[in-house]
């Protein structure tokens, strides 16, 4: 069976295929998202034509998703007019094979849960850091989606409630504004313009001020760690984002999390995600792999 994949971000649009156990044929295009959601469609068709003979499609995925339909229930500005696109169907309709669709961090879960390093647990939690949080808890191997498909908001987790204003902003005063690569680079931002992304502020983190912004940073990532330890008792927690290929979060966030979990939850595994780019791929080639009619 051959399967092409898509991974949609706002970005870009990843492909490959898979075949004999194996992804192959990657590729990478710009999204040019703010042409809105029909255009990124038509990209989307556009690039899976580049590839020939392939028996099922695996599409991860920007937005909020309805797995079952395969439709996106909600997407931000970030891709203006995606919201209610129907994926599952214009794919099915123009290429004749099953489609399946999932959220990209549900999917890049499935990814480490299968191929990566989740494939020890059945059970995980899984948290991507980037321009926000995202998240997905993986129950028995499968995603658990809530009542409305939008389970694992982690993003959304209170730990600043002084600074909440919901009217304003309605994730004020939440986990992704204090925990996300973009609060990192904002803060670092403030001591030295240069300091622009990740990679930069961390080439300087002997410094000390920038060492600062980076461990206080680390300990808000922390505060919701502590939370999400204490309600699901996770076996493991898979972090991923390009910012957490620093083997220093890694180490101190152990440090820091063990030492502020009651004692018999601390056998929790603090994982860093291994697949990088092709988590999401990898998710869409299982979500393929576990469509009905095989």
């Amino acid at each position: 069976m051959k399967i092409a994949v898509l991974d949609i971000g706002g970005t870009s649009i990843k492909s490959g295929e898979f075949t004999d156990g194996r992804l192959c044929n990657i590729r990478e295009a710009d999204t040019n998202a703010q042409k809105g959601g029909a255009w990124v469609m038509e990209r989307a068709v556009e690039i899976l034509e580049e590839y020939q003979g392939f028996d099922r499609i695996g599409i991860s995925t920007a937005g909020q998703v309805d797995s079952s339909k395969g439709c996106i229930r909600y997407a931000n500005s970030n891709i203006p007019g995606y919201t209610g696109m129907e994926v599952k169907r214009m794919m099915e309709e123009r290429f004749h094979v099953p489609t399946a669709v999932e959220n990209d961090v549900n999917a890049a879960a499935l990814g480490e849960a299968n191929f990566g390093a989740g494939r020890e647990f059945q059970d995980f939690l899984c948290l991507t850091y980037g321009t926000g949080v995202g998240g997905a808890i993986v129950i028995d191997r499968k995603i658990y989606r809530g009542s409305s498909f939008s389970a694992g908001e982690f993003g959304g987790i209170v730990i600043h409630p002084r600074d909440r204003d919901a009217s304003k902003d309605i994730f004020s005063g939440c986990y992704e504004r204090y925990a996300s690569t973009t609060a990192l680079v904002q803060n670092a931002m403030r001591l030295d313009e240069s300091l622009c992304n990740g990679r930069k502020i961390f080439e300087h983190r002997t410094e000390a001020k920038v060492a600062g912004i980076i461990d206080a940073w680390i300990e808000e990532i922390v505060l919701g760690l502590v939370s999400l330890t204490h309600i699901f008792n996770p076996s493991c927690i898979i972090l991923g984002g390009g910012v957490m290929k620093q083997k220093y979060i890694l180490d101190k966030i152990c440090n820091i999390l063990y030492n502020n979990v009651m004692e018999s939850y601390r056998d929790v595994n603090i994982r860093q995600a291994q697949l990088g780019n092709t988590a999401g791929l990898l998710g869409a080639v299982q979500i393929a792999l576990d469509l009905k009619g095989d």
